[in-house]
């Protein structure tokens, strides 16, 4: 896919003073969650749902569909991703998180294997653009389509997309499925998929999960999205099942410990010039924003190599990728690692009490989410020292405070670290429209186990999420 638009990315951004300035000042939010209430019932009992009982969530617009086909399909996206393609299967799906001849990460997305020579992507737009590029080089027999996201969509495509997708997760997930299903579900390993069948129409279910909980993805064609949502809602009556609603869908990660947002590695690198040349200034990356306290003239200071995303145990080098030589060069180098904080609760009463009052006020925190730009990087301080960097935070009722997911230097990682989170931007923030005049504050935390939900750490299968890892 290309974008009709009158320059590309590396023209826009070869017109840019200051890359990051750029980025910081962009007038995009917070990704959206169209499609969905912000709210069904509160966003309290919906955090408490897939902790407690079952909840449903709907993915069915918010991310990019991306469908690769052909003979050269199952070796270009193998060429593609740091992580293994041996013993990869129809019926399988895992995380592919494809990095830059530099050897960052450009984003995350789940790649499903449907069939032979049949490929399905779903995520956040950069990995997706970068599959697309590598497609147009013509160096492989292969076909993509792209289903936009709802959001990206005219008005009038905004009803529907190829395929519905919805997340069962929680405690009570499999004995909804059984009354959906009027049978037993598989017993799917992780990541594994098989077709069943809900209220007559065959349904794909994928072992996945969020939230802290294992759970089940199902998707197929968007005829069957009101079949097999009603379904769905009605075998959940009598185990709790709660629908959660736009405004607590982006909390769920606190639990869970995947980050959402890394900025993608794009924006410099000879590696991916040519990336930048043929992607239009209207894509994600022309558009997206930075915020949050941490602020480097460098944009390369933003980028994020897989060891720090959690995802070094996904790299292996049993067969050629892009950006190899790059990771083979730091595998051994040391290394930021991912945590949970968990912030102070009388800081945070301090900060939301700056709002009862006049004059200078903290930046506001937002429940449950309190992301306000697409890409969030905030400083994570030692002594007064920067020794990380915070990319997502928000709060949990499960845990009863504000958590953030962070990398820090490996001598502050340990369970029990004090450290500080210095909270909004600074020069009372930028221009982005979600940032009102704030002054900047610390917020003691604590390092913390990610996931944070401990059900995560010991029921997911070996990966980066797992005690085990």
């Amino acid at each position: 896919m290309t974008y009709v638009t009158d320059k590309s990315l590396q023209a826009l951004l070869d017109e840019q003073p200051n890359i990051v300035d750029f980025l910081r000042n962009q007038q995009t939010g917070p990704n959206v969650y169209p499609g969905v209430p912000a709210e069904y019932s509160n966003w309290r009992d919906e955090q408490r749902s897939w902790a407690e009982s079952a909840v449903l969530f709907n993915q069915s617009f918010h991310m990019v569909d991306l469908r690769v086909t052909g003979p050269g399909a199952f070796d270009m996206l193998a060429y593609l991703a740091p992580n293994s393609f041996k013993g990869f299967v129809p019926n399988r799906a895992k995380q592919f998180a494809p990095v830059t001849p530099e050897g960052y990460v450009i984003g995350d997305v789940i790649l499903f294997y449907l069939a032979e020579e049949t490929f399905e992507l779903v995520g956040r737009a950069p990995a997706i653009e970068w599959v697309e590029y590598w497609a147009s080089t013509g160096k492989w027999d292969v076909t993509v389509e792209r289903d936009e996201r709802t959001a990206a969509r005219p008005l009038d495509q905004q009803g529907y997309r190829r395929n519905y997708r919805f997340q069962l997760q929680g405690p009570n997930a499999m004995a909804v499925l059984d009354k959906a299903m009027g049978q037993t579900p598989p017993d799917l390993k992780f990541f594994h998929m098989a077709p069943i069948r809900i209220a007559g129409v065959e349904v794909r279910a994928l072992r996945h999960g969020m939230a802290g909980q294992p759970g089940y993805e199902l998707f197929g064609p968007w005829q069957d999205y009101d079949t097999v949502r009603n379904a769905l809602i009605e075998a959940g009556k009598d185990h709790g099942l709660t629908l959660c609603g736009g405004r607590t869908y982006s909390s769920n990660t606190l639990e869970s410990g995947w980050i959402p947002s890394p900025l993608p590695a794009t924006y410099t690198g000879e590696g991916s010039r040519a990336f930048r040349e043929w992607l239009g200034a209207s894509s994600y990356e022309g558009k997206c924003s930075l915020g949050g306290s941490f602020v480097s003239d460098n944009i390369e200071d933003y980028y994020l190599d897989p060891w720090e995303l959690g995802y070094g145990i996904m790299v292996k080098f049993d067969h050629d990728f892009v950006g190899r030589e790059a990771l083979e060069a730091k595998k051994d180098q040391p290394h930021r690692q991912k945590v949970t904080l968990a912030l102070d609760n009388e800081d945070i009463v301090r900060v939301l009490s700056s709002m009862l009052q006049t004059g200078d006020k903290a930046k506001f925190l937002e429940f449950p989410s309190a992301v306000y730009c697409m890409h969030p990087y905030d400083a994570v301080l030692k002594d007064g020292k920067t020794v990380g960097i915070s990319t997502w935070i928000g709060y949990t009722v499960n845990a009863g405070r504000f958590l953030a997911l962070a990398m820090v230097d490996a001598d502050v990682a340990e369970p029990g670290t004090e450290v500080t989170l210095l909270w909004g931007e600074p020069d009372g923030g930028t221009a982005k429209p979600t940032v009102e005049p704030h002054v900047q504050t610390e917020i003691r935390a604590i390092v913390s186990p990610v996931p944070y939900s401990e059900v995560a750490r010991d029921s997911y299968a070996e990966g980066w999420r797992s005690r085990a890892a």
